[in-house]
């Protein structure tokens, strides 16, 4: 999971050192810097600081947080009068998770921190959704798709993940087909539409954004996905489905292939 660091660069080697190796780090030097890396690159989580241009102003971080409902925020700064007006602003709009450097940001604090709003996160959000699904996989292959949920632009095809879990297509393919899944193809294009789904829930994200950022080649291949899965263009589906919605159509779409397999 990709952490951006909106940060002065004292805070940010601190997080990084802190969040190793779990949690990747990208630093941003400024506001403009940290909404072009958001926008294309697979961040999950990001610590920001009011005072990254300056004096301390709430403004930056409130439109990260306009543009990007869905990304958890961590405010990490100094802890002074003329941030106390700041923080209470950002609190007021729902920003809540606080370090402070020099007071409580030693590495355990700042993985705690991390870790606690990791569970906010996009991805975690689709995981704990599809929880119930991969459970009966073995462990190793569970952790797999979980890993490829949670960063779908680094493993796309089947072949890929299941070098990744030790095991040759066919068992995973079999594996599947035993649980009345669809097959893996199916299973990780689906999951990607899911993903790109609750992405598109942020007004921030363009559909070309959304498709950089899950690795699609090109936005139509993204359509083509969407129309497949969800019936729907990438665009009406970003207003007129909630997430719960989305996995319910997915699911239903999938029922007759189950219910052929578990007949077979």
């Amino acid at each position: 999971m990709l952490v951006l660091a909106a940060v002065p660069t004292i805070q940010f080697h601190k997080l990084r050192r802190a969040a190793a190796p779990r949690f990747p780090v990208v630093h941003a030097r400024s506001w403009d810097d940290a909404l072009a890396t958001i926008r294309a690159r697979p961040v999950e989580l990001a610590a920001v600081d009011p005072q990254l241009e300056g004096g301390p102003r709430p403004h930056e971080i409130e439109r990260l947080r306009l543009l990007f409902p869905s990304l958890p925020l961590i405010l990490y700064t100094a802890l002074s009068p003329a941030t106390a007006a700041v923080l209470l602003a950002l609190g007021h709009s729902g920003i809540n998770a606080v370090v402070f450097t020099r007071l409580d940001d030693h590495p355990a604090r700042l993985r705690e921190v991390l870790a606690h709003e990791e569970a906010r996160s996009a991805s975690r959000q689709l995981l704990d959704q599809l929880t119930a699904v991969l459970a009966p996989l073995p462990t190793e292959l569970r952790w797999v798709v979980e890993e490829v949920l949670s960063a779908p632009a680094e493993l796309q095809t089947v072949q890929q993940v299941a070098a990744r879990a030790r095991v040759d297509r066919r068992t995973f393919e079999r594996w599947f087909a035993r649980l009345g899944l669809p097959s893996p193809r199916h299973f990780l294009a689906a999951a990607r539409v899911l993903y790109a789904h609750r992405l598109l829930q942020d007004p921030g994200f363009t559909i070309e954004d959304v498709a950089q950022r899950l690795g699609y080649a090109q936005t139509k291949t993204l359509q083509l996905h969407a129309r497949a899965y969800l019936g729907l263009t990438a665009g009406e589906m970003r207003l007129t489905l909630e997430p719960r919605q989305a996995l319910e159509r997915i699911a239903q779409g999938f029922a007759p292939l189950r219910q052929t397999q578990a007949s077979a």
